[in-house]
């Protein structure tokens, strides 16, 4: 009896010992992101080094390195090629993050691509804010200058066959959440109100340059409230 007993707790503490070890082998799961991950889009002659400040303002507001990504483009290709480059970028943070969504916060040109992703690659599944900050919504008469030289400058000038399609129908498909921030002094954005989205969330935030709109804090606290 005495060796039938010890028999049990030999085999009880073996198969214990075996599920700690196994345990210990197993692929840690990648940890779900506390925040949404930001994923941000730069404009035209720009690059992912335009949202330094924005990411360092996240920072300081709880968000983590990891959850925050911005990314370098080829901003003289098509926009929807930087649309499906686009894709893949964000299903790479889901992957790395374990987050079921992303938020797209975008500057100027950066408003095209994302919304082509949004409208055409399926990617209202996986968004939940979507936030324009001097979008090139409706184009502007500006791009004339470089239409002739970039891809990418040719579909933001007014009229393009590429805008007309983006904005045919829903402009803010999906159950994501859309906000468009602009400046009523925007010298890049002729008119200033090509950056009003039908269907969103839209803010005049007064006077801020073109330039400044994706590093001026007072937006970002916008923006941030917005997503949060």
């Amino acid at each position: 009896m005495q060796r039938s007993t010890r028999r049990i707790a030999t085999g009880l503490t073996a198969l214990a010992t075996s599920l700690l070890l196994a345990l210990s082998l197993s692929p840690t799961p990648a940890n779900a992101a506390t925040h949404n991950p930001v994923v941000f889009v730069h404009g035209l002659s720009s690059s992912a080094s335009s949202w330094d400040d924005w990411a360092d303002y996240f920072e300081a507001d709880g968000y983590s390195s990891g959850e925050l990504d911005a990314w370098s483009y080829d901003w003289a290709q098509s926009n929807a090629t930087t649309a499906q480059q686009l894709a893949t970028e964000i299903k790479n943070v889901l992957a790395r993050t374990g987050a079921s969504k992303v938020d797209l916060v975008v500057h100027s040109m950066g408003t095209l691509s994302a919304r082509y992703y949004l409208k055409n690659l399926g990617g209202t599944s996986y968004v939940d804010d979507f936030v324009s900050t001097a979008g090139v919504n409706h184009g502007t008469s500006t791009a004339s200058w470089c239409a002739w030289l970039y891809t990418s400058c040719a579909e933001m000038n007014t009229g393009s066959s590429f805008l007309t399609s983006l904005n045919s129908g829903d402009e803010t498909p999906g159950s994501v959440s859309y906000a468009s921030y602009w400046s009523n002094c925007d010298d890049a954005l002729t008119p200033d109100t090509t950056a009003i989205l039908s269907g969103a969330t839209n803010v005049e935030v007064g006077c801020v340059s073109h330039t400044d709109m994706n590093n001026d804090q007072g937006v970002y606290e916008q923006v941030r409230d917005f997503i949060g």
